[in-house]
């Protein structure tokens, strides 16, 4: 058994999902912007809500704040570049849906477009921000998901065909899933 040793404490839960976050501010003319994240995750099932974190300097925090309204985007692995482009950029200098040629795509229960490239898309109203640190936690009820047929299995999604991207904060690190592990449940009589 390798031995343990005590490091700084950091966000040590690994691998992170990365997704894409469009928003845009209240007035009918702003125009929509795009952040990538890996601080986010489920957070409640009933009702559907997710958490993203942002730091209250960038771009995104204060239109998802004026609006009340975002949509996290699954991108995959072929997405990689608008990705990683789309968290180096602040919005506030660049469109960067003319600059990474993704497409906004209009929602259906917010203003906000989705990005069509992306294979799941959850549009999502404001429930609460809670101050954290240097990140705010912005919790979203998702009120409709979007997706792609192809990605489509049972009730749920082929990860696989997704290729979802995942970061290692630890190492500054994307990576790519290779092929699934096990089912939820399938250690459920190995412990008895």
């Amino acid at each position: 058994m390798p031995k343990k040793i005590t490091v700084t404490p950091f966000p040590a839960v690994v691998p992170s999902p990365v997704v894409m976050v469009s928003c845009k501010g209240k007035e009918e003319d702003s125009k929509p912007n795009i952040i990538t994240l890996a601080w986010v995750g489920i957070v409640c099932s009933d009702p559907p809500t997710v958490g993203i974190s942002i730091r209250p300097g960038r771009y995104s925090y204060s239109l998802i704040k004026e609006s009340g309204e975002f949509v996290v985007n699954i991108p995959t692995e072929a997405l990689l570049n608008e990705v990683d482009f789309c968290g180096l950029v602040s919005g506030k200098l660049v469109d960067k849906f003319i600059k990474t040629n993704l497409t906004p795509v209009p929602s259906e229960k917010v203003a906000v477009p989705l990005i069509k490239e992306c294979p799941v898309n959850m549009e999502c109203k404001l429930t609460q921000i809670i101050a954290v640190g240097v990140h705010d936690l912005f919790l979203g009820e998702i009120v409709t998901v979007h997706i792609d047929e192809a990605i489509r299995r049972n009730k749920g999604m082929d990860i696989t065909k997704m290729t979802p991207i995942a970061y290692c904060s630890g190492s500054s690190d994307y990576w790519g899933l290779k092929g699934p592990l096990g089912r939820y449940g399938f250690t459920k009589s190995a412990f008895d």
